[in-house]
């Protein structure tokens, strides 16, 4: 027996994975991202306001052979699968043992090894990525140039987080830049990822300005930065971290694939640690340097046998955990927590509001998250509605407010819960519901400002507007709906000032350019934001504009 196990350890190793993987996608409820992705795959596009495509295509892929959350995250399970066999290949000196140790002692690896989120062929590619560098660096030639172009446009269509990669891999090895294969390279990424910067230009670059300047920009708070060490101790761990960060840093790399991965760890590390002065940073934002740090702390600690001890200590004792946990996630076992909500309920609650609301669509209140697991769950149409206080997302792009508009929809309301009279109460919360039987939105209208002035207190703008042809047709058959243009002045995220503009929106099937001036002495002098917002009946006013600057000296 010992024999066997030995001779066929890598095969049981990589199969025992995968069905677990398979075991857990197929019994682990969605969560709201997952659902949120799946109904990305229901419009597949070149692109997405948060995120790049490749999630929406696995999905479809995945989807149209189970149609449940196996399906859902088929393909992801496959590539997690992946993620681990090339990273194996990855390290030149080999202990099979020792890389299962340290691969079965990351928690986080557990839970991308089943959820379908664009984390999961984020880590497959960067591995890959790294694969064909090696073979690159080893073998210069026009072949591998090709292989390495197509992988690295296969990163970044995966998340946006791809470029780091690239870049902290170019940084270390800058010589590459005088080799005409590496533009080649270069041309076939810029070729093939044309589409998706086409896509960014005809939405005026919506995801770059959201990932850059909207997305995570808030007061500094020294909880941002201590939190963000604590947060890659866990995310290297539960305990591992604790060997697995200073072994990987510390180690001397000793050819370029090792440099490139060093780069990489510690580039990553530093660039989202900067960006903790400027904002929180997620926990899943760091997750390529697992690559790195599996490899290099795997070739550190195999040079030293005290660390082999300790390694195998940490895996006795973050195993149970980390099993346990995946238990947790399956099983509706223990209190009730935030953790817990986010794995658990979702087919319960979203049987309750069907039940409730009968076929009849249902709109979300700024949520996106509920949207999409009850447009998944029961099978019915869903939209968000997204408030302009609300940051935007692809409810704001995709035709379900379009498809709804003037149809009766039910309008489900999670967040004004002391103003609720009709509501449901599930293990989820309380939610209210309403029906709407004409749903008037009027959240595709753009206003877009081409000239604005400020002086002496008086704002002062000149405006057009663009409106699909069905929002016309509405407007003007339902003179009598209520709707106003409103101006909305933010600083920072907090709205100081909401100046009613007395124009309808049917007014603005009128003509296209207007001419609006308010009087604005009241604020004080700083940068401010502009947005244009439009009312219609009681529903909390939609985004119609980008956010426009306004400096007041």
């Amino acid at each position: 027996m010992k024999y066997f196990f030995q001779k066929n350890h890598r095969f049981l190793f990589y199969s025992a994975w995968l069905v677990l993987a398979f075991s857990q996608a197929a019994s682990t409820e969605l969560i709201a991202d997952e659902a949120y992705y799946w109904v990305y795959s229901k419009f597949l596009a070149w692109g997405y306001f948060d995120h790049p495509p490749m999630i929406a295509l696995l999905i479809k892929c995945g989807y149209s052979v189970f149609h449940n959350e196996l399906g859902v995250r088929l393909l992801c399970v496959l590539l997690s699968t992946g993620t681990i066999y090339i990273t194996e290949k990855l390290t030149e000196r080999k202990n099979p043992f020792l890389f299962y140790t340290i691969v079965l002692s990351l928690g986080v690896l557990h839970i991308a090894g089943f959820l379908a989120v664009p984390d999961t062929p984020l880590l497959f590619l960067t591995a890959l990525f790294f694969y064909c560098y090696r073979l690159f660096t080893k073998n210069i030639n026009w072949k591998n140039a090709f292989l390495l172009g197509i992988t690295t446009v296969l990163l970044f269509y995966a998340k946006y987080h791809g470029v780091l990669i690239v870049f902290f891999t170019l940084l270390s090895n800058i010589k590459l830049l005088a080799r005409k294969q590496t533009w080649l390279a270069g041309i076939v990424v810029l070729l093939l990822f044309a589409p998706h910067l086409l896509w960014q230009w005809e939405n005026n670059w919506v995801s770059f300005r959201y990932h850059l300047f909207e997305s995570n920009v808030s007061t500094y708070k020294i909880s941002y930065t201590s939190d963000y060490f604590l947060l890659q101790l866990l995310v290297a761990g539960p305990f591992a971290g604790l060997l697995l960060i200073p072994a990987g840093i510390i180690y001397k790399t000793k050819n370029a694939t090792e440099k490139a991965l060093k780069f990489t760890l510690v580039g990553i590390y530093i660039f989202f640690l900067i960006s903790s002065f400027r904002g929180k940073v997620e926990g899943n934002w760091t997750l390529p340097v697992l690559i790195p740090l599996i490899v290099l702390s795997h070739q550190y600690i195999l040079e030293r046998v005290s660390l082999l001890k300790i390694i195998r200590i940490i895996f006795i004792v973050s195993l149970p955990l980390i099993l346990a946990g995946r238990i947790y996630l399956v099983a509706d076992i223990g209190p009730d927590n935030s953790l817990k909500g986010r794995f658990h309920h979702h087919k319960e609650w979203a049987k309750l509001i069907a039940d409730k609301t009968g076929d009849k669509p249902v709109v979300f209140y700024s949520s996106y998250q509920k949207a999409s697991l009850f447009w998944f769950y029961s099978g019915k149409l869903s939209h968000s509605h997204n408030a302009f206080e609300e940051r935007r997302n692809n409810y704001n792009f995709w035709p379900t407010e379009d498809r709804l508009l003037g149809t009766p929809v039910y309008i489900a309301d999670i967040h004004n819960v002391s103003s609720f009279k009709n509501f449901i109460k599930s293990v989820k919360g309380f939610l209210e519901i309403s029906l709407d039987t004409s749903y008037s939105a009027l959240g595709k209208i753009r206003i877009i400002p081409e000239k604005i002035n400020y002086s002496n207190g008086k704002l002062n703008i000149i405006f057009k507007r663009e409106m699909p042809g069905w929002y016309f047709s509405f407007l003007i058959l339902n003179p009598e709906l209520k709707t106003e243009l409103l101006i909305c002045v933010f600083s920072g995220k907090n709205l100081v000032k909401e100046i009613h503009t007395g124009i309808k929106a049917q007014q603005l099937t009128e003509v296209k350019k207007y001419y609006f001036s308010a009087t604005l002495s009241d604020l004080t002098t700083g940068k401010y934001d502009i947005r244009f917002a439009i009312a219609s009946k009681d529903y909390p006013p939609t985004h119609n504009s980008e956010k426009i600057e306004l400096i007041i000296h």
